[in-house]
């Protein structure tokens, strides 16, 4: 099925089931997507490699990975090695909450938006399978759209407002691993654990794992998954 073009999209893609499948969905919709990742000082770093072969795989017009040290900052189990990573059900937000993670990486991604001249950016935020990140919330992504509209020299000078697209927001883990499988994305390539090795191995016991797992369950589909060796 042929496309419409749409012009260009930088798609934030950390390398996790939910980023690769909102980067399948921008190509599928016609845009010419710009892949973005961010090296914050993530204990997964694992998650970079997997948002390479995504990106390669999904034909990115071009991948580029920007550095900030949210490690320094610390706060989450994420980012500080002190810190655990819970591997059982918390209330409230958990410790793997990044503090303004989300803010920091859409605000990259505005500026790379901005140079390239194109006027939309794509994120894979969820809010109903999801940890209850603040940062994850459809509340959040209108807020930033509207300082969006209002940040750069292009909106000022007429050129037209970024728009911030959330295809997932509202969906469930099953349906999002529902289309990307008929989109004919390889979850395989995907790395979700907060506490992956370096050969990408999820750990299979965290937050992330835990939805990750139930999501194929839910799906009916095979879990493609490669786990540590208990």
């Amino acid at each position: 099925m042929s496309v419409r073009a749409r012009g260009r999209a930088v798609v934030l893609l950390s390398g996790g089931l939910d980023s690769a499948t909102t980067l399948a969905l921008a190509r599928d919709d016609g845009f010419e997507c710009y892949a973005l990742s961010v090296g914050y000082g993530q204990r997964h770093i694992a998650e970079l490699d997997a948002a390479a072969r995504v990106a390669s795989a999904l034909g990115a017009r071009e991948h580029r990975v920007m550095r900030v040290d949210l490690a320094g900052i610390g706060g989450s189990a994420l980012t500080d090695p002190r810190i655990a990573v819970p591997e059982a059900p918390t209330r409230g937000i958990p410790v793997t909450y990044v503090p303004a993670r989300n803010t920091i990486m859409l605000a990259l991604a505005l500026a790379w938006t901005e140079v390239l001249g194109a006027r939309d950016i794509f994120t894979g935020v969820n809010f109903v399978d999801f940890s209850g990140y603040p940062d994850c919330r459809p509340e959040f992504i209108e807020a930033f759209e509207r300082l969006a509209a209002r940040a750069t020299k292009a909106s000022t000078e007429g050129g037209g407002a970024c728009r911030i697209h959330a295809p997932l927001i509202e969906w469930t883990k099953a349906q999002i691993i529902r289309e990307g499988v008929r989109l004919g994305l390889d979850y395989g390539m995907t790395v979700s654990c907060y506490q992956a090795d370096e050969q990408g191995r999820a750990c299979g016991r965290c937050d992330a794992c835990r939805i990750r797992r139930a999501g194929f369950q839910s799906a009916g589909i095979a879990d493609p998954t490669r786990y540590q060796p208990r």
